[in-house]
């Protein structure tokens, strides 16, 4: 008997391991901050506590449903924003007005994750590139609802989320979290708990033994909009008024509070019980920030830190985790150093049969490259119906639309090299937004001295390469998935970037970085100029040289190209250091565009650099596409952006806009496949 009760603990032990590690890791760390204070246990400090991480522990419990599947949902932050804006406008001192706008703020997130689950589940969408753009839909009707903060929400509805359930004995916020958990409780008990880690686990396997992959996947979505939904009216009673930005830097929390709790990003693993202990811990650990009064811009860092650290100790003693990789490293640097060749992959030597052939026969230029050009013309068709749409509606096109047009697909067409070569690859750059600021930003204030050019935007350049090459090791070393790095990455380079400045814009233009956007060389802007160098030279690299061609293998199949002899982990690193270069020469141009740097000029680049390399052709899963074909991509969505400025539309309607036009350009790439 003793054996079995032993036995049986030992399961629990192992089976819930990560979970009980947070538990312990939670109160080892509350103690510490609190063991000193004589209110540590006091009920109004526990009250404060549940309260304030409320909203990232439903988020996170929606998320860890999204990722048990197999998926990511980056339009969180966004729909509690949505859900926040609406509770603030509609929200009276009725009774029933409150319950009904409640109720409408569930509705609303469960109605964006039933809207992500059709693509997903049905469409055969991948995940991220949809909830990208779902993102920014939500984000721009959230502006669209309340362009600024304010609204009301009433005090009866504060009382009843955030006030008390039980006077001095039990903090509403607790019956909230614990109905969210029983809920979990019951699903995870059910067939469709179960189905949702069969699909987590093994999707095919899911699917031969007769599960409805595609349903369970929609209601999941939804089910994880719903939580959203309660994050957001939750954060409302919390807040007492309205934000259309507030959820915005959530995300990053969202997924280190969902791996803090013992979920595997890949599926199969975890709960939502331990996603509530990881967002109590982690705000436990911004909590240390304020106790020691620490700089606020801490806060990303450490967000971005305990992401990556939290996978990697996850990882530990899975086969492939990045102990196995370094060490595999390790053995192929010491493999080279002794025979003095330069690291390869597994190259697997066939016998070659030679037998004379005949004449090996011509191939047409255009069978060659016809499935390119099919992929590539639809974005130059539409770029041109755009113009003829503008034309008719502000009549004659002058040279200064021309001039517009041209310089503003610049800084997107030379950020779209660098994503066009991760997506290429198979992986995608979160990173872009604030490595743009950062580099603009190091330029700006180095640049303003009176220093030579020279030697500043090289070491601008080498920053934004060596940042690039770090996200690569994370992916090709380490072993991280590229979403989770250049995530993190972009919470510490957001940190490093508001130390840098304090917070504020440092610096102006040399009069030779305003010389490029503002002269005239043979009629046209030297940038533009530059331009046209710089597009040639990237169609050569990806065209025709052995690195474009590592790319593409890599992106077709990796462990193929493996194989095959190529070093896959230095081409990663490669195509990553690309995208820092690109995200940090456009840091750089920006700042002779508007004659200083901004902190927010990077922010929105991101889903426009990603829109653009699937609207001119490019497989999002990687392998296919050419950087020419992106250029169609970025003139179009760059006359649709000037054709919206034109209508005087608010600036919201563009980001509505643009994430439609990635949806649409993913939905016309759909290839058929199998679940």
């Amino acid at each position: 008997m003793v054996s079995v009760v032993t036995s049986n603990f030992t399961y629990y032990t192992r089976k819930n391991r990560n979970v009980l590690l947070a538990v312990i890791l939670y109160i080892v760390v509350f103690l510490l901050v609190n063991g000193t204070t004589s209110d540590a246990f006091s009920y109004f400090n526990l009250k404060t506590t549940i309260g304030g991480g409320g909203t990232l522990a439903l988020a996170a419990m929606g998320q860890t449903l999204v990722i048990l599947t197999g998926g990511f949902d980056l339009s969180a932050g966004a729909v509690i924003s949505l859900v926040n804006v609406i509770v603030g406008n509609l929200m009276t001192d009725s009774i029933s007005n409150q319950a009904l706008v409640g109720l409408l703020g569930i509705a609303v997130g469960g109605a964006v994750g039933l809207f992500n689950g059709l693509f997903i589940a049905y469409l055969r969408m991948q995940p991220i590139v949809v909830t990208l753009a779902t993102l920014f839909i939500v984000q721009g009707l959230a502006l669209l609802v309340s362009p600024t903060p304010g609204g009301y929400v009433a005090g009866p509805f504060m009382d009843f989320l955030g006030g008390n359930a039980i006077e001095n004995v039990l903090p509403a916020a607790f019956v909230v979290i614990a109905c969210a958990v029983v809920l979990w409780l019951f699903i995870k008990n059910s067939r469709f708990g179960t189905a949702i880690y069969a699909i987590g686990s093994d999707e095919a396997a899911a699917l031969a033994a007769g599960i409805g992959v595609r349903r369970v996947k929609l209601m999941t979505y939804t089910l994880a909009g719903f939580f959203y939904g309660m994050a957001g009216i939750f954060l409302s009673a919390q807040s007492g008024g309205s934000d259309p930005l507030v959820g915005d830097p959530m995300l990053l929390p969202i997924f280190a509070a969902v791996v803090l709790g013992g979920t595997s990003l890949g599926g199969g693993r975890g709960g939502l019980v331990g996603s509530v202990i990881g967002a109590y811990l982690l705000m436990m650990f911004i909590n240390i920030l304020l106790i020691f009064n620490l700089p606020a811009y801490l806060a990303p860092i450490a967000d971005g830190l305990v992401l990556i650290l939290a996978v990697l100790v996850g990882m530990i003693g899975a086969r492939d985790s990045f102990l196995h990789n370094i060490a595999d490293v390790a053995r192929r640097l010491r493999g080279a150093l002794w025979s003095g060749r330069r690291p390869r992959g597994n190259p697997v030597t066939l016998p070659i049969h030679r037998r004379k052939t005949g004449a090996i026969p011509s191939i047409r230029w255009i069978d060659r490259n016809w499935e390119n050009l099919r992929l590539a013309l639809p974005a130059y068709i539409t770029f041109v119906v755009v113009v003829l749409v503008t034309w008719l509606y502000i009549g004659n096109l002058s040279y200064s639309y021309l001039r517009s047009l041209l310089i503003l697909s610049t800084f997107l067409g030379i950020l779209a090299f660098g994503q066009t070569a991760v997506v290429l690859s198979g992986g995608l750059d979160l990173s872009i937004p604030w490595m743009i600021p950062l580099a603009g930003a190091l330029f700006a204030s180095i640049a303003s001295d009176g220093s030579s050019l020279a030697w500043i935007i090289p070491l601008v350049l080498a920053c934004g390469i060596v940042t690039g090459a770090v996200n690569g090791i994370g992916v090709a070393v380490l072993g991280l998935p590229p979403i989770v790095m250049t995530l993190a990455s972009n919470g510490i380079l957001q940190g490093l970037t508001l130390f840098y400045t304090q917070g504020s814009s440092t610096g102006m233009a040399p009069p030779a970085m305003l010389w490029l956007t503002n002269g005239t060389v043979l009629g046209l802007a030297p940038l533009i100029w530059l331009m046209f160098v710089f597009v040639a030279i990237a169609v050569a690299v990806l065209k025709w040289t052995y690195l474009g061609r590592n790319i593409y293998a890599v992106g077709n199949n990796a462990n193929v190209a493996n194989l095959s002899g190529i070093d896959v982990r230095s081409t990663l690193i490669t195509v990553y250091a690309i995208s820092g270069f690109c995200a940090a020469l456009v840091g750089i141009l920006l700042v002779g565009f508007n004659g200083a740097a901004n902190l927010d000029m990077g922010g929105n680049y991101l889903l426009p650099s990603i829109a653009v390399v699937v609207a001119g052709g490019v497989l999002i899963t990687g392998g296919r596409g050419t950087y020419l074909g992106v250029i169609g991509g970025v003139l179009l969505l760059i006359a649709l952006q000037v054709l919206i400025t034109g209508t005087m539309l608010p600036d919201a309607v563009r980001s509505i806009i643009f994430g439609f036009v990635l949806l649409g350009a993913l939905m016309a790439l759909q290839q058929r496949r199998t679940v």
